[in-house]
């Protein structure tokens, strides 16, 4: 169950994942996350013609609905040869500090943070969207109080469909993947690229996008460009 609206009139998508997390810890102290998910994956490869009745028990334990937020700093290979690791890992911190109470503000859940690289969920398109429009914000006020070598950009990637939610820990989905590529690979500094289905996702008229064919190696996205709100 997703939780009540908040005061500000979100709704966060944390409970539905601490939910999620309960669900899989039974009294009887079986296991949760990875260690479940590995389990049935190890029974799966053992037992192929189960395949379905396990892939069953998969989708029961893990899969939600939900929008996935990709977000990654724009140039750290070049900062990093420029400015050396130390600065680098300095920048992402910061990247870190200015994202996370957009996230949340906007009713989501950060499951994971690596390299460069941030990961969300959200229980709606709209509210990944208003997240990573104030993620932008927040780095534009940074990047104007700060030294020059300090300006931080980011790209962002977002989609929206069944995801396999481990918990707070992970998250893995075709909607992910293709957020993913979108984020990390295509989108341009500063740009959110939405994926057909996140698109679709939306209010009618609430924003404008440009539509873009990616293509990556053999897999082409029909993705969104934002634009601006309607």
């Amino acid at each position: 169950m997703w939780q009540a609206a908040s005061s500000d009139g979100t709704r966060s998508i944390c409970g539905d994942v601490k939910q999620a997390r309960t669900l899989n810890t039974p009294a009887s102290g079986e296991p949760l996350g990875f260690e479940l998910l590995d389990a049935l994956l190890e029974e799966r490869i053992q037992c192929p013609r189960q395949a379905n009745q396990i892939d069953a028990k998969i989708r029961q334990a893990f899969e939600r609905e939900v929008a996935v937020l990709i977000l990654d700093m724009c140039g750290f290979s070049r900062l990093t040869a420029r400015y050396g690791i130390i600065h680098c890992l300095c920048m992402v911190r910061q990247m870190i500090l200015g994202s996370i109470p957009a996230v949340e503000d906007n009713g989501g859940t950060v499951l994971k943070q690596e390299a460069d690289n941030l990961y969300a969920i959200f229980r709606t398109v709209e509210q990944a969207l208003e997240a990573a429009l104030d993620i932008f914000h927040a780095f534009t006020y940074m990047n104007g109080v700060l030294p020059e070598d300090r300006d931080i950009f980011g790209s962002v990637g977002t989609g929206f469909g069944p995801t396999l939610v481990l918990g707070c820990e992970d998250f893995f989905g075709e909607e992910v993947n293709r957020a993913s590529k979108l984020g990390e690979d295509s989108a341009s500094k500063m740009e959110i690229l939405l994926t057909e289905r996140a698109y679709n996702a939306l209010p009618s008229g609430r924003y404008k996008f440009a539509h873009k064919l990616v293509k990556i190696e053999e897999l082409e996205i029909q993705a969104f460009s934002f634009l601006r709100r309607g």
